[in-house]
């Protein structure tokens, strides 16, 4: 049996950014059991020169949403990324979630040599759509969701590995 692309993509960002409100629910929850600000971790970064947690959050759903739409041959949907506390970052989530809720798998399904072009810091990138998924996207997404959850861990919070991947 083969792996489609919707297959490869669509399932996984639900489940990560799924998992990622689950990992804040908890960051939010610590957080008023201790009787401190939660909107004190919105801003919570592992180090000086890394991203805070609301743009690590920013980053991941707009890793899902514009990968999909990418590659999907559609222009992706805008966030503002002016999020400031936590139930605005849940919000955000589940607009991301409703948008690649909206994919139907024959827009994604063969996208795999789709010519796939983003702009980033460096300049324009581009992609066929199978390497843009495996080796843009995915990555990205991971790094983002796994760098939020050590922001909440480094602040006390108490995660596990199974906050992280979820039940199956």
């Amino acid at each position: 049996m083969t792996l489609s692309m919707y297959q490869a993509a669509v399932p996984v960002f639900l489940r990560a950014l799924s998992n990622l409100q689950h990992v804040l629910r908890k960051g939010e929850a610590h957080a008023e059991a201790r009787k401190f600000d939660p909107e004190l971790l919105i801003q919570a970064r592992l180090t000086p020169d890394m991203l805070p947690l609301a743009r690590q959050v920013q980053i991941a759903t707009d890793m899902a949403k514009n990968g999909c739409a990418r590659l999907a041959g559609v222009e992706p949907l805008k966030f503002e990324d002016n999020e400031a506390n936590f139930a605005e970052l849940y919000a955000r989530i589940d607009r991301a979630i409703d948008y690649i809720k909206s994919f139907k798998p024959e827009q994604i399904d063969g996208s795999e040599t789709r010519t796939v072009t983003i702009k980033t810091r460096s300049g324009e990138q581009e992609f066929e759509g199978q390497g843009y998924l495996l080796h843009f996207v995915i990555p990205n997404l991971f790094f983002h969701t796994t760098t939020a959850y050590g922001i909440l861990r480094q602040a006390g919070v108490e995660l596990g590995k199974m906050d992280f991947i979820g039940k199956a």
